[in-house]
């Protein structure tokens, strides 16, 4: 008998054993990153309409399944809710799944990603194999900016002091992470978790590629996640395995290293149900926001220069009020 089988014959013991109310909680303690191995099973092209009736409200509540792992040998799902985007660990034994329908794509989620994953980016340039800039670069309404920041690879630390600031307007951000800043970040990332945690600061974690490849020099159609050999099944999974692992939750957003990708790449994130985050103001590049626009700095120590342009800006009123959390935006 498969293990799927085996699961399916034993479902209406697991579910009559599991505390489907209580919220699923990864064990983590803070001070040390777990394995990405800790996640086992994990499957990135699934798409299901789930739904669960509430014991003692006898509603039923319904999402979309877009992951399933196995997490310390409890089957989960990653759902997203299709109007607000929010993503959440959930037990597979608490819920009914099927093949998502038609009717899914209706939802503001996947009409976003299908819509941005189809987006080309700012440039094009004749001849070449790549794309700059695709994905989501505006909100849907001219209103506040939106404030993202990339933790590429860096040998250098956190700069904490830009996120402080954030915290003291109580201002939302979007961290694009990649697990290798993870991995050589201990004690930075520990920190955003308990900021996180203890509610100082509001982060929602964007896929940033695994590895962020890059070398200098090179045609943008041969770097970043267009170097070849590169595996992107392992760039997109691994660093979701490697938040969750870590307790933490991904999101629906990806952004390209370097925001350079390609049609291919395009139809991987399609494939995944991911959608691409561009930026409409790089400020380290000179570029400045406009109303609804999305702000892409690097606080991984590596661009200080754009920090600066950030808090003088935002000293001068410059910045368009209110900054505004990231799935407010497709």
């Amino acid at each position: 008998m498969t293990a799927l089988a085996i699961a399916a014959f034993w479902c209406g013991d697991a579910r009559a054993e599991v505390d489907c109310a209580a919220p699923v909680e990864i064990s983590a303690p803070l001070g040390e990153v777990k394995p990405l191995e800790r996640v086992a099973d994990y499957q990135t092209k699934i798409l299901k309409s789930c739904a669960r009736e509430k014991e003692k409200e006898k509603e039923k509540t319904a999402a979309l399944a877009i992951r399933d792992m196995v997490v310390d040998g409890e089957e989960l799902l990653l759902m997203v809710d299709p109007d607000s985007l929010q993503t959440r660990l959930e037990r597979a034994a608490c819920w009914t799944c099927r093949e998502a329908g038609p009717e899914a794509k209706e939802s503001r989620y996947l009409k976003a990603v299908e819509e941005l994953g189809a987006s080309t980016g700012k440039k094009r340039p004749p001849g070449s194999n790549w794309l700059e800039n695709a994905g989501l670069t505006h909100g849907r309404e001219k209103q506040g900016v939106f404030v993202t920041g990339d933790l590429c690879p860096s040998k250098k630390p956190l700069d904490r002091s830009f996120l402080l600031k954030l915290e003291a307007q109580k201002a939302p951000v979007a961290l694009s992470v990649t697990g290798a800043w993870i991995k050589h970040h201990h004690e930075d990332f520990t920190w955003l978790r308990r900021e996180k945690a203890e509610g100082r600061l509001t982060i929602l974690w964007v896929n940033h590629s695994f590895t962020h490849p890059y070398q200098r020099g090179l045609p943008y159609g041969e770097t970043f996640l267009l170097t070849p050999g590169l595996d992107p099944e392992d760039e997109i999974a691994n660093v979701e395995r490697l938040l969750i692992a870590n307790g933490e939750t991904p999101s629906v957003f990806f952004r390209y290293p370097g925001l350079i990708s390609d049609a291919a790449w395009a139809s991987r994130l399609r494939a995944a149900h991911l959608i691409p985050l561009g930026a409409d103001a790089w400020l380290a590049l000179g570029e400045r926001p406009g109303p609804g626009g999305v702000i892409l700095v690097h606080p991984n120590g590596n661009e200080p220069a754009g920090l600066a342009v950030f808090d003088r800006l935002n000293q001068l009123g410059a910045l368009p009020k209110p900054f505004r959390p990231l799935m407010e935006a497709p």
